[in-house]
Order: structure tokens, then C-alpha cells, then sequence
């Protein structure tokens, strides 16, 4: 019998299970299962990836100093506080090693982006989840869950898959009542969906204590290159740095994201677009009867009776060859997550949902 085992809590750690890409027997299948942008990447950012791979034999920037100084021209922070990672996942990952271990707490709610769990495992910390008043973040109750062994609070915002914020006096008032060794990770993957939002960014200005982070996986349609930011204390960026990888993001990526953060026209009009199909998107489905919350991101969550009618309703979806997700693993079994896609897309779901509900 082999004595090789893992830290205490990694077999704790449910295996994470991406959107659904493909239906069996399904042709014209329509994906809204990983809240990915119908309108692809910039043609900048193409561009950019095609001039990259005549040097694919190159290693790639070790600091990427180049995506840094566009992240910061654009979004109007100080290049030298961002560091890079490979999607902000990896960023939410290094805090937590870099900052949580055994004995210690990482507090998150219960609607959270399912994955903080895993990272409090994977560094030997033990994860706290935290009510929700409403599927809303309650800062109250966050406050309440902390104790002196709290080392990250994590905050999704706008949180996935709720599509809900809070405001930024809310925010504010969490970081200045987290204990003094406690760090506030503010989640902003789906920031750049919320006209005149800063995804916290004078928040980390003005304190120690907070930490923002961001991707180019949603609204730039850059999921498959695979990178994130992190925007934050001097301190704690050093720290990150210190832990990376040296070459954690390639070349191909460095060049794609530095290109689409500098398209800021083409951010606009998928911000835009986004806005106008969501909000058509969640008044069709409620004239049918399936209820939802105002969403901040580029994602329905759509509420049905109970668990039975939702799976009940994504299996006639799947049937029409439309993917989207079930969210029973975040505690809401009775609804189902629709990423807002294009017109053709959300017309498409509307009318298999108004089949479903015999209403078409």
C-alpha cells in the first residue's frame, strides 16, 4: 500500500465541470452555457495572434511589461500594480496560496464562482460560504462570518451566476470592516459589462487591503488564450510575482490581449449589444413566466417553479440543440444560467422556452 498521499483537503475538492460544448445527433447547436461573447474577439486581437506566430520559436515576455502599460493607459492605473496571469483564475489561485494555509479561513457566498472553494482546499484552508439575502451578496453577513483565522474574503462583482452587484459604498464598507489580516479579492470578470463601473479600482487606490481582478475571457472573446489581471497594493503585486511562473503566459496571448484592451471601441459596442439583448432576452422570458434578476453581466439566470421544471425545460433546449446551464451546483436547482447571445441566439432561446412553456 503506497504511503504517497495529498495534503489534507484536496480529495475534499469536487471536480470542476466547464459549460457543455457539443449535443449528440445535434447539427446547428447554439452554446450559452459559458457566458463566452457571441461576437468574438476584436479583429485587432486576431490580428495580433496571426503577427505572434511568426515567432512562435520566441519565448515571450517574462514581465509582460508591454499588456501591463496598455491595461494601465486604458483602465488608468499604474502599470507597475498589475500583474498578468493566466486567466484570473491563476490570480485567484496565487492569492490563495500566497496568503491562506492551514488553520486559516477563506469566506466567499454561497452563490459564489464555484471554484473559490477549490482554492481554499488546495492551500489547506478552510472554505466559509456565506448567505445570500435574495441571490444578493449581504455584506452584513460576510462581516459576521469573519473571524481573526479570515485571510481572504472573496467578491464576485457582478457575481456569477447570479448576474447581481452591489454598489461600491457597499464595497467600501466591507473592506474597511474585514479584520486587519483579512484581504478583499474583488472578482470583476464581468466588470467591463457595467457602464461606468471601475471594477474597484479606487478602491485599491485608496486602501491596503483590496485586491481587483479582471479577464479578457468574457467581454473581449478571448477565452481561449487563457489571461487575467490583477490590479492592487505594491506589496501584494510583489508577492504574486514572486510566485508565478516566469513564462506563464505565451506570446500568442500577450499580443491578442494587449490589442483588445486598446480597442475600446469594440469593448463599447459588445457592452452595448450585450445590454440591449439581455434586457430584451429577460423581458421575453418573464412575459412567459420565467422570472430573473436584474443582471449586471452577459448571463440570464432564469428562475423556474421548482428544480423539476428547470431540468425539464434544459431538456427540451438541449433538444432544440440550444446548450445552456444547469446551476444546481451553486445551490439554485430550480434555474438555469442563458448567456445573452446575439439577436438570432436570444430569439432562438425565447421561442424554445415558449415551446416549452406551450406558449408558442
Amino acid at each position: 500500500m503506497t504511503e504517497i498521499t495529498p495534503q489534507p483537503g484536496i480529495m475534499e475538492i469536487a471536480l470542476y465541470k466547464g459549460g457543455a460544448s457539443s449535443l449528440a445527433g445535434q447539427t446547428n447547436v447554439l452554446k450559452l452555457s459559458s457566458n463566452e461573447n457571441p461576437l468574438g474577439a476584436s479583429d485587432a486581437a486576431r490580428e495580433a495572434v496571426v503577427r505572434a506566430a511568426l515567432e512562435l520559436h520566441r519565448y515571450p515576455s517574462t514581465d509582460h511589461a508591454a499588456l501591463r502599460a496598455a491595461i494601465g493607459d486604458v483602465w488608468d492605473v499604474p502599470a507597475e500594480q498589475i500583474v498578468c496571469g493566466v486567466g484570473s483564475g491563476e490570480i485567484l489561485k496565487n492569492l490563495s496560496e500566497a496568503y491562506a494555509g492551514e488553520g486559516d479561513e477563506v469566506v466567499f457566498t454561497e452563490h459564489g464562482f464555484s471554484m473559490y472553494p477549490i482554492y481554499a482546499h488546495a492551500c489547506g484552508a478552510t472554505p466559509v460560504v456565506v448567505e445570500e439575502r435574495e441571490r444578493v451578496v449581504d455584506v452584513d453577513a460576510i462581516l459576521a462570518a469573519c473571524s481573526f483565522r479570515t485571510k481572504i474574503v472573496f467578491l464576485a462583482n457582478p457575481a456569477n451566476p447570479t448576474g447581481t452587484m452591489i454598489g461600491q459604498a457597499e464595497i467600501a464598507r466591507l473592506a474597511d470592516g474585514l479584520p486587519k489580516a483579512a484581504l478583499l479579492v474583488l472578482d470583476g470578470a464581468y466588470a467591463e459589462f457595467v457602464d461606468g463601473y471601475d471594477g474597484g479600482a479606487a478602491l485599491v487606490a485608496s486602501r491596503d487591503n483590496v485586491v481587483m481582478t479582471r479577464t479578457f475571457s468574457k467581454i473581449y472573446g478571448l477565452g481561449g488564450q487563457r489571461i487575467g489581471w490583477a490590479y492592487g497594493p505594491r506589496d501584494i503585486i510583489d508577492v504574486l510575482n514572486r510566485i508565478r511562473g516566469p513564462f506563464n503566459l505565451a506570446a500568442p496571448a500577450l499580443a491578442a490581449a494587449e490589442a483588445a484592451v486598446r480597442d475600446t471601441a469594440h469593448l463599447a459596442h459588445c457592452r452595448a449589444e450585450n445590454a440591449k439583448w439581455r434586457e430584451w432576452l429577460a423581458h421575453a422570458l418573464g412575459e412567459l413566466g420565467v422570472a430573473s434578476d436584474t443582471s449586471s453581466a452577459n448571463f440570464i439566470l432564469a428562475r423556474f417553479a421548482d428544480q423539476a421544471e428547470a431540468e425539464a425545460c434544459d431538456d427540451h433546449l438541449r433538444n432544440e440543440g440550444i446548450i445552456v446551464r444547469r446551476v444546481a451546483g451553486y445551490g439554485l436547482p430550480n434555474c438555469l444560467r442563458i448567456t445573452v447571445g446575439d439577436e438570432s441566439g436570444c430569439r432562438r432561446v425565447a421561442h424554445a422556452v415558449a415551446q416549452f412553456k406551450g406558449q408558442a
